[in-house]
């Protein structure tokens, strides 16, 4: 196991920088915040950090309108305060992780600001620059994400710019060479400081159709969801060309040793595998995000999980995620009851999983009053806001939670007494310990690191599956309901608990009918 790629065996944790630890009493997450926290996060046992965007930016979506990529916001500090952070995670052997957003840029990026000045001007072409309908009106069909169409006009130029996002978010033209160097400069800028890798923001985005075709109607369309959904956006996404644009990053990627390549796509799971790449030489990990989206049943699960693996390409890793900073908190999801199980589902699953900040001690979403909404997209659609995953972390019971001193930019959460670091780092019990507990064990078992998965049985609510890595083999049952499930045992089968969610069992002897309790989870070590 040795020879293989750290990433491999990586648990990887989401920081939201605004939102993770406020150093100088502004409300806003910083740079020394999260360098502060490093020792949490050694405690912890995480292995690598990704921190969202903390590039200049306007904030119009709060960073990932990138107004200079090689460069720290102000409100997150200096690029000296960045180096000190990176040279403190590595001390610690923690890697770090940058989001990268290159399908867009701000529109105050001084490419763009040149590039709107003229027909002629020398950057117009760095961007997507088309004219009006033959009847007037946008060049097509294509909506934004946020809304609306995806089409801006500009009554200095008469011409319209495309934005998948918002209008401040004016889409590169990734079909233009030198745009490509331009961004691949600026991912060197950061592999030259030593950053360990990055994610790729919004990449499925990154090509569009040359003929700029509409999209088709959504068949399946809903009236309660996001109107971007009632087209399909099969001219504006995931074209075929885009995997030459990932073989090059991949490319510059490799020139630097260690280092790693993940990508944002939501996208079918038969659709996500192409994005590893012919010959794996695309993104070592796209993102699967298909736990995030899956109804929490025991079944549905068990097959999805069976799916993936399958769909896998000869070679690929796999990977797994449960929350981010653009879906609800698992523990709002799920339940708080369930949060348990599903920490023990997401660390014990073959290939590498991504935590996001705050899951480990069951933070929820955070209802926000009307004067506290930030997120753009809450404007118009507030059922579909994304501020209450946001919010800031939870370090004490204090009036600002341990993360600032002055007022917050979003509010805390007001159940506090209980779920922060603080009170569970002083509970063996907590969540938080539990999180610990597993990520320690992932970190000695070959069969957790390495291992084959073989499911072995559903029945009701609760599922279980075997991890298996030479002679060593643990067994993974889960209860997805709140009453007690008995799962019969493949004949033969019989082991010792080595942890249960509710860190009460450990050495307990199992064989033949194993007995959860409602919301627990055990690992079995099997003889």
């Amino acid at each position: 196991m040795s020879g293989e790629p750290w990433w491999r065996h990586a648990v990887v944790y989401q920081i939201y920088p605004l939102s993770f630890q406020d150093s100088d009493g502004d409300g806003y997450g910083d740079l020394r915040g999260i360098r502060v926290r490093l020792e949490y996060l050694d405690w912890l046992g995480v292995d690598a950090i990704w921190l969202s965007p903390i590039y200049p930016s306007p904030m119009a979506d709060f960073g990932y309108d990138v107004a200079d990529y090689t460069g720290v916001d102000a409100v997150f500090g200096t690029l000296a305060e960045f180096d000190a952070l990176l040279a403190e995670a590595h001390a610690r052997g923690i890697r770090l992780i940058l989001d990268f957003v290159p399908n867009h840029s701000s529109d105050r990026h001084p490419w763009f600001v040149e590039s709107r000045t003229a027909r002629d001007a020398r950057r117009r072409d760095w961007y997507i620059w088309r004219d009006p309908a033959p009847g007037g009106g946008p060049p097509n069909n294509w909506l934004s994400v946020f809304g609306g169409s995806a089409w801006a006009y500009e009554e200095a130029t008469g011409q319209y710019y495309y934005h998948a996002f918002l209008n401040e978010q004016p889409d590169l033209n990734w079909r233009n060479p030198a745009v490509r160097e331009a961004m691949h400069g600026a991912l060197r800028f950061w592999l030259d400081r030593g950053v360990d890798g990055f994610r790729l923001d919004a990449i499925w985005h990154l090509i569009k159709d040359e003929r700029f075709r509409d999209n088709p109607p959504n068949p399946a369309y809903r009236p309660d969801q996001p109107p971007f959904f009632s087209l399909l956006p099969v001219y504006s996404t995931d074209r075929p060309e885009v995997h030459d644009v990932l073989a090059e990053l991949r490319r510059t990627i490799d020139a630097y040793a260690d280092r790693l390549l993940i990508g944002e796509i939501y996208l079918p799971i038969e659709r996500l595998i192409a994005y590893y790449g012919k010959d794996l030489a695309g993104l070592h990990l796209p993102f699967n995000f298909s736990l995030i989206q899956a109804a929490w049943k025991a079944h549905r699960l068990a097959a999805l999980v069976e799916e993936y693996e399958r769909a896998l390409p000869p070679g690929g890793w796999p990977n797994w995620v449960l929350g981010n900073h653009d879906k609800h908190r698992i523990a709002t999801r799920v339940g708080s009851a369930q949060a348990a199980v599903a920490a023990m589902l997401l660390l014990t699953l073959r290939g590498t999983p991504t935590l996001y900040y705050g899951d480990e001690i069951g933070m929820r979403d955070v209802a926000l009053p009307a004067d506290r909404v930030r997120d753009p997209w809450a404007r118009d659609r507030p059922a579909f806001g994304r501020d209450a995953a946001r919010t800031p972390m939870q370090w004490d019971a204090g009036a600002g939670a341990g993360f600032t001193e002055g007022m917050p930019w979003l509010p805390v959460a007001e159940d506090l007494e209980a779920c922060n670091v603080a009170s569970q780092r002083a509970d063996p019990s907590s969540l938080l310990h539990l999180y610990r507990a597993l990520i320690a064990l992932r970190r000695t078992e070959p069969a957790l690191l390495s291992g084959s998965y073989e499911p072995v049985v559903v029945s009701g609510d609760a599922l279980a599956f075997r991890r298996r890595h030479d002679t060593r083999s643990l067994l993974v049952a889960l209860n997805l309901g709140g009453a007690t499930q008995r799962l019969l045992l493949p004949s033969g089968m019989r082991g010792r608990i080595a942890l249960g969610t509710r860190l009460d069992r450990g050495g307990e002897r199992v064989s033949a009918v194993l007995t959860l309790r409602g919301d627990e989870g055990v690992i079995v070590r099997l003889e």
